[in-house]
């Protein structure tokens, strides 16, 4: 349990560089940055997959369609909650995005028939109340009215955008009981990359001329939140109950809150302590029982 935690962690932390890579790419489309996060990941992996020696041939249809599934859900999530970003408030795409617990926590019921225990239930309250409590603190309760149409639809969008976290994270923990890591995360990401690419010449995006310290940011978006942090996730949902990693995830935007602190100086007021502390203490809670088997 204690190795689980541990390599699951390793993952959150590097999700946390996230966000604050993003803001280097200042030139950048949002979609376009993760176009390259996962494109550049997938190559990454298609080359140890092979130096490796392993081949796909002996994954199971079953497997293999649902990682192509999960592929293609973790591209509606990056669409669609880089969508919200523009139409609507943070404090609003926050609060709704990170209700990915609350959907993953029902969704483990209906679809998995796995027992909700009260500490996981104790910890999905928490972690929602957290998340909105950090949002506030992020941009004011002003960010929580009623907005115009568009910023309805964004609203939308990024709850949208949970669902779709949610059924990313389900999907991939029925596929990790028999994929083993390498497999799953080089069949998804590259499924993702290939669905975000269509995405982005649809749209007519250009997928150059931007500045060097954007591509090298983007490089190293690759390499923790996405090569290190998705895959410690993933590999994660095979030990951990799908409820527990959704919750133990919002350790990303305190990890972003803390490195945001030391590099852009940004202060940590009451709301994101609070926030903080409310998300820390429901990781600890839902832990208890966060454990498969």
């Amino acid at each position: 349990m204690y190795k689980n935690i541990a390599i699951f962690t390793v993952g959150i932390i590097s999700l946390a560089m996230a966000s604050i890579l993003v803001k280097f790419c200042t030139d950048v489309p949002s979609a376009m940055i993760a176009v390259y996060r996962l494109t550049i990941s997938s190559i990454f992996l298609i080359i140890l997959y092979k130096i490796r020696g392993y081949t796909f041939t002996n994954i199971g249809k079953k497997e293999f369609y649902l990682s192509i599934l999960s592929g293609f859900i973790l591209a509606l999530h990056f669409v669609s909650w880089f969508a919200s970003l523009k139409l609507t408030s943070v404090a609003s795409s926050v609060v709704l995005v990170t209700t990915n617990p609350l959907f993953v926590g029902l969704f483990s019921v209906i679809f998995l028939k796995e027992k909700l225990h009260k500490e996981i239930l104790i910890g999905i309250i928490l972690s929602i109340i957290g998340s909105t409590i950090l949002a506030i603190g992020d941009s004011g309760l002003k960010g929580l009215s009623i907005k115009d149409s568009n910023a309805l639809y964004g609203d939308l969008l990024a709850l949208f955008g949970a669902i779709c976290a949610s059924c990313y994270l389900l999907v991939g923990s029925k596929v990790r009981e028999r994929l083993d890591i390498v497999t799953y995360v080089t069949l998804a990401y590259t499924a993702s990359a290939v669905f975000l690419i269509i995405y982005a010449l649809l749209l007519g995006i250009s997928f150059t001329g931007y500045k060097v310290s954007s591509y090298v940011s983007m490089l190293m978006l690759a390499i923790f939140p996405q090569l290190i942090g998705h895959t410690a996730v993933n590999w994660s949902l095979k030990h951990l109950k799908p409820s527990m990693v959704a919750i133990g995830i919002l350790g990303e935007p305190i990890g972003a809150t803390i490195l945001a602190y030391f590099i852009f100086n940004e202060t940590i007021d009451i709301y994101k302590t609070i926030g903080i502390c409310l998300i820390f203490i429901s990781i600890i809670i839902a832990s208890k029982k966060g454990a498969k088997g």
